[in-house]
């Protein structure tokens, strides 16, 4: 980075220390994923990504991340709106709520799901009277990806409204358009880099989910085990095929990181 001081160029640039922590923590971050490769059974990696039983996993996680996904986006976008836009008391609790899934251990939030829609639970014995079994189903799943995904979406939106520009939206407004106009028309467009980008770690959360799923939805192969529960049950009989689905897992997650990074670029210009 260069500043202008005076009639010249003054170069400014990081301490020379701070690059011996920065490459630790690079190898902290890729040996592990360097250490995955060099596990892998290359002969027979296709065979082991493509048994009956990790297509099955593969196809439910695609499915339930997508679901679980547009939850979050049916949510997570008036929730980021009220939270970046509204003015009431109780503002910052409620932000610092809707964050606690970040912060909580995923098999807590499972628990918390469980004593919520399970059988006996504050909604689940109302929804059984009616017919809805929800705990142990591919429902749990979905609803298991959208409670840990959703803060990612609602973090990202938020913060884009935040500094979004609302001028053009007073301008609207001045010229009649009325306030679901104004959001459609002018505000989701200047924050649709930011929508993209909580929308697309949302999927990626909801596809890598473990620990909530497995204790509210169980690991039913069809039905609830996902790719993350097929991995962790093929570590205890066929390690190969866990290094290999774990590849798999991180392939994805990796493009949809580079997917994200792209949008954000092109938001940018």
């Amino acid at each position: 980075m260069t500043r202008a001081r005076g009639g010249g160029a003054v170069r400014v640039g990081l301490p020379t220390w701070a690059y011996l922590p920065a490459a630790l923590g690079a190898a902290f971050l890729l040996l592990p994923l360097v250490s995955i490769l060099a596990e892998i059974d290359w002969a027979n990696f296709v065979p082991l990504i493509t048994s009956e039983s990790s297509r099955v996993a593969l196809l439910l996680s695609l499915k339930t991340a997508t679901a679980s996904t547009a939850v979050c986006l049916l949510l997570g976008i008036p929730l980021a709106l009220v939270l970046a836009r509204g003015s009431f008391r109780g503002r910052s609790l409620l932000r610092a709520l809707v964050l606690l899934p970040l912060v909580l251990p995923p098999v807590v939030g499972g628990i918390a799901l469980l004593y919520t829609f399970g059988r006996q639970g504050l909604l689940g014995h109302q929804l059984e009277v009616i017919g809805l079994r929800i705990a142990f189903s591919t429902t749990a799943v979905v609803l298991a990806q959208a409670f840990v995904s959703l803060p990612f979406l609602v973090v990202s939106l938020e913060g884009s409204l935040r500094v979004a520009g609302r001028e053009f939206e007073a301008v609207a407004a001045t010229l009649g358009a009325r306030p679901t106009t104004v959001l459609r028309r002018v505000t989701l467009p200047l924050v649709l880099p930011g929508l993209v980008s909580g929308t697309v770690l949302a999927f990626a959360r909801a596809l890598g989910e473990f620990g909530a799923t497995i204790t509210f939805a169980g690991s039913l192969q069809g039905v609830t085990r996902t790719l993350p529960l097929e991995i962790y049950l093929q570590r205890e009989t066929d390690p190969d095929a866990a290094v290999a689905l774990s590849l798999l897992l991180i392939v994805v997650a990796a493009l949809i990181v580079l997917a994200t990074r792209g949008r954000r670029i092109a938001g940018a210009l």
